[in-house]
């Protein structure tokens, strides 16, 4: 096996097309407990968009590999890493900000993070879910404790964490709503979705009041959501929120339903892998994966990301942007 592997690095702060390089470096080693796993898939998220920005420099110091969806095949374990052998086929989350990331040919990454990917997964599949599906776990399960019956609101359907949202939110037994442009609108109700609303065509609140309101909002959208979300809500509501808004929001009207809010930054845990696996297998949810690209045009995936066109007249991918690795 080589000791060197092909990384795309990001090597300054900034737009796309400026922002990475093509590179040689070293194959990292498994240290005690670890596991290197040789990355066939990974994925383009919205917190690689802003830490290329340099939202995050005061955690990055260039150059750095950046990434952190993960599937893959173990290639090597460490010493005391004795519940993966090579040849397993595994995903993970790699941990945020926290050593190389997963734009690279080699991971090296503690085994009590990594879970045997599911069999019906693809590799393309099982990177396109592994951040954002955890994500939707911990804010509809383990934040919004979404209950059987409850009306859940979905901003933003369509995108990487809405489809994942959708899907999961009905697999817990919700009535779902959520705000997607008339184009997605079969897209969504094909995803699971009962209600869905066109934002770009009018307000959504008063649609979303004539249904009687929403137990729970997911935003992913940001913008004035967090202000407008009681204006929705039943007694009691939630409100999860993936966005960092730098803006002040009024919350003043969230008293007047009793609502709670939860500010959600995902952390890497086996145990909602293991979650969102036996969704998997139990055919209630499934990754939608928009495009997939070679490494070697990461910064093609930041554009479509970010809403640039694919050069065929089209915007942004429904779904998430995987990356194959092994192309």
């Amino acid at each position: 096996m080589s000791t060197s592997m092909r990384v795309m690095e990001l090597v300054r702060f900034g737009n796309a097309d400026t922002a990475f390089a093509a590179r040689e470096l070293p194959r990292p080693t498994p240290g005690p407990g670890q596991v290197l796993v040789r990355v066939l898939a990974t994925s383009v998220n919205p917190l690689d968009l802003q830490t290329r920005r340099g939202d995050y420099r005061d955690q990055v110091a260039l150059p750095t590999v950046i990434g952190n969806d993960v599937s893959g095949v173990v290639v090597e374990t460490g010493p005391g890493a004795d519940e993966f052998q090579p040849g397993d086929e595994v995903w993970y989350l790699a941990p945020v900000f926290a050593g190389q990331g997963t734009y690279a040919e080699f991971h090296v990454v503690d085994q009590a993070l990594v879970s045997p990917k599911p069999a019906q997964l693809s590799h393309v599949e099982a990177a396109g879910l592994a951040l954002v599906g955890m994500t939707v776990w911990e804010a509809l399960v383990e934040r919004a404790k979404v209950r059987l019956g409850e009306r859940v609101l979905v901003h933003g359907g369509a995108g990487g964490v809405g489809s994942v949202a959708i899907q999961v939110a009905g697999a817990l037994g919700a009535e779902v709503v959520t705000t997607a442009r008339a184009r997605d609108h079969e897209f969504v109700t094909g995803l699971g979705a009962h209600h869905a609303i066109d934002f770009s065509a009018g307000d959504y609140v008063p649609q979303v009041r004539a249904l009687g309101g929403v137990d729970v909002v997911l935003d992913t959208v940001g913008g004035d959501t967090l202000t407008r979300s009681p204006e929705v809500l039943t007694d009691r509501g939630r409100v999860v929120s993936i966005v960092d808004i730098p803006e002040p929001q009024n919350l003043l009207a969230a008293w007047g339903v009793n609502a709670t809010y939860h500010f959600l930054f995902v952390s890497p845990d086996r145990a909602k892998l293991a979650a969102l696996g036996r969704l998997v297998e139990q055919d209630k949810i499934r990754p939608v994966i928009g495009a997939v690209l070679p490494l070697a045009d990461i910064a093609q995936a930041h554009a479509l990301l970010e809403g640039g066109s694919t050069g065929e007249g089209r915007g942004r991918p429904r779904g998430k942007i995987a990356i194959a690795v092994d192309r």
